[in-house]
Formats: C-alpha cells, structure tokens, sequence
C-alpha cells in the first residue's frame, strides 16, 4: 500500500518564492497560494512540452498546434 506523504507549507513561504520567481504576479489577499501554484506549474510544464514538440518536428517558432497537443498530453 502506497501513502501520499503530505507537505505543508507556510503561507509566508509560498508568497516569498512566488515573490521571488514571479514578481509581476500579484495576489489577492484571500487568494489560494496552492491554486496559483498549481496553474504556474501547469504553465511551466505545458510550455516544456510545446517545446519538446517543436523541436521534434525540428520547427524554431512554437506554433499553436504544437500548444494544443501538448495540452491533450498534459
């Protein structure tokens, strides 16, 4: 049997790496940290994967069709 192990994270914390990485990105005071997180780690991996798709299709300019695939893969 397999357990998820758990992970908390100060508040704090989570604002000080967004702060850091992302200092355009500004957050509401009752926002949920873990909901941006999630969307910026999605954005991060979905972009990786466009340019893995382009690049096996040996194209320099990302194009929207290798977007869309990558968002049905992810």
């Amino acid at each position: 049997e397999q357990r998820k192990m758990r992970r908390t994270v100060p508040r704090s914390t989570l604002r000080k790496i967004i702060k850091k990485y992302k200092p355009q990105l500004r957050l509401a005071a009752n926002a949920d940290l873990l909901v941006h997180l999630n969307f910026l780690l999605f954005l991060h991996r979905l972009a990786e994967e466009a340019r893995t798709n382009a690049f096996e299709n040996k194209s320099k300019i990302i194009k929207p069709e290798h977007i869309i695939s990558a968002a049905k893969v992810l």
